[in-house]
């Protein structure tokens, strides 16, 4: 597996974003990302925090359906 590089809540979003992701809703420091697909809608929730641990960022993109290496291209 790719190391992935530490990232802020908002850089993530923004690589979300590239990737066809919108913000559907926030709720505290948490936001909810959403893409409709042909396949289907898949989604994550992302943390606004300082800096997102590579754990909690990984299995964002897993629920999101986004490899690793797809992100990082849009960092």
């Amino acid at each position: 597996m790719p190391k992935l590089r530490r990232v802020s809540g908002q850089e993530a979003i923004r690589a979300l974003e590239r990737l066809g992701f919108e913000q559907v809703r926030q709720r505290g420091s948490h936001v909810v990302m959403k893409r409709v697909t042909p396949e289907g809608t898949t989604g994550c929730v992302i943390p606004l925090h300082r800096e997102v641990a590579e754990g909690t960022l990984r299995s964002a993109l897993k629920q999101a359906h986004v490899t690793p290496e797809e992100f990082m291209e849009q960092l």
